[in-house]
């Protein structure tokens, strides 16, 4: 029996498990992170989210603090810190797995802003795992403990102008130097999260031929000579420091190197179940703070003499949204306890196409509640600032979401497409 926390949360507010519902998968260790994390977000994060949100920006020293309270190393998978924990100051929860991963994730998506959750955790989620994973062990050491400790910050650097979800058609080259010592980078990345503030770049380059084959990873330095980073102005996820980047003429070390030569293409489809399934889980509690917000608001809010809760096309309303929050949120748990009992080698195969359905359904659930949300709010979601305030912000976090990672369409094509070539294997046997 699980001992939680007693809480005054009203019905369906928060995860069944939080509550009164019984869970195969949290142990007593989750339940205590969870309120850790939980405490630290309404200190550190809630009060200023506004703020961070307008100003287009978070102090450094976030980081840090983050790392400090035992956070940090939990966002780039299991094992703790991508099995640099030994090497840091701050030790990981007891048993440490993708659940506590997604705890993190969950009550950061609290905060209500895409911008500020991203500023802050997704550049190291999605940008780290391929150093931890697959890089030189230098490269662990010289950049990996630094960005696990909130002193260097990093990002993925893979779509560029001309190439998003079409990973193998990339153009950014890197060339051998005649000494051999260096790749020489020349090429443009577009839609790179944390870009502006980074320090570190896990860049996809092709070193090779054309197509999925000639692909590699290149851990690129802010300091090095030719990079160039500059911010753009988008509809959404404000704080998280999109931007454009220009790679002229730059020289990296073969060091650098992240993995083996033109084997950059495995790597990515490796990091992107992560990074999708990161995006379900941040995706899905955002449309539960869209119907949090919409529930307190419809009990106070009076229209025609009465409360709003009390027209039934607004209880409808309500009941929509959570009914889908809850079921994605169970395929979420499903997904995850794959996570932690599969080999990864096998999970990297068997998830990939379930995790990018299951991103497709949290962004269409995310969209319609932050929609159903402001028809709820009225006028008031239609103002920055104010009452509405978290619902504005995520109706115009949406996209980010329904796009980035790879698009609502492209994903729903890779699920059919896996079925029709299962479903031709199984016939040729026949």
């Amino acid at each position: 029996m699980l001992t939680r926390p007693v809480r005054l949360d009203f019905p369906i507010q928060q995860p069944g498990w939080y509550t009164k519902f019984n869970s195969p998968y949290y142990t007593q260790s989750h339940v205590e992170y969870r309120a850790k994390v939980r405490a630290f977000v309404e200190k550190e994060i809630m009060p200023h989210t506004h703020e961070w949100d307008e100003k287009k920006s978070l102090p450094l020293e976030l980081y840090r603090k983050t790392y400090e309270a035992g956070i940090l190393p939990g966002v780039v998978g299991s094992p703790w810190a991508g099995g640099m924990g030994a090497q840091l100051d701050v030790k990981g929860p007891k048993d440490f797995d993708y659940f506590h991963e997604l705890i993190i994730l969950d009550e950061f998506g609290r905060c209500g802003s895409g911008g500020v959750l991203w500023g802050l955790l997704e550049g190291v989620h999605i940008g780290l795992p391929p150093v931890l994973n697959f890089g030189s062990e230098d490269l662990r050491r010289r950049c990996g403990l630094r960005v696990l400790r909130g002193e260097a910050t990093i990002c993925l650097c893979i779509t560029e102008p001309y190439a998003g979800s079409d990973v193998a058609n990339i153009r950014c080259t890197a060339k051998k130097s005649p000494c051999g010592q260096f790749y020489v980078v020349d090429g443009e990345k577009k839609w790179i999260t944390n870009g502006v503030w980074a320090d570190y770049f896990t860049v996809a380059v092709r070193t090779g031929g054309a197509g999925m084959g000639g692909i590699s990873l290149l851990l690129i330095e802010k300091t090095m000579p030719g990079v160039q980073c500059r911010r753009m102005d988008c509809m959404g996820v404000w704080a998280s420091g999109t931007s454009f980047i220009t790679f002229d003429n730059v020289k990296v070390p073969v060091g650098n190197l992240i993995g083996a030569e033109n084997n950059g293409f495995k790597y990515i489809m490796h990091n992107f179940n992560h990074e999708r399934w990161g995006f379900v889980v941040q995706a899905n509690r955002f449309a539960r703070v869209c119907y949090e917000e919409a529930f307190k608001y419809a009990h106070r809010r009076r229209t025609f003499g009465k409360r709003l809760v009390e027209h039934p096309v607004i209880r409808a309303k309500l009941a929509d949204m959570v009914r889908q929050i809850d079921a994605t949120h169970h395929q979420m748990e499903n997904i995850t306890y794959q996570m932690c009992t599969m080999p990864k080698e096998q999970s990297a195969k068997a998830l990939a196409v379930i995790t990018a359905l299951a991103k497709v359904q949290s962004t269409k659930v995310f969209e319609y509640c932050a929609r159903e949300a402001a028809q709820i709010f009225g006028g008031a979601s239609y103002v920055r600032g104010g009452q509405g305030e978290k619902v504005e912000r995520l109706y115009r976090d949406v996209r980010a979401y329904a796009i980035p990672g790879g698009s609502e369409e492209i994903m729903m094509d890779l699920g059919v497409r896996q079925a029709m070539k299962e479903w031709d294997a199984v016939q040729s046997r026949m």
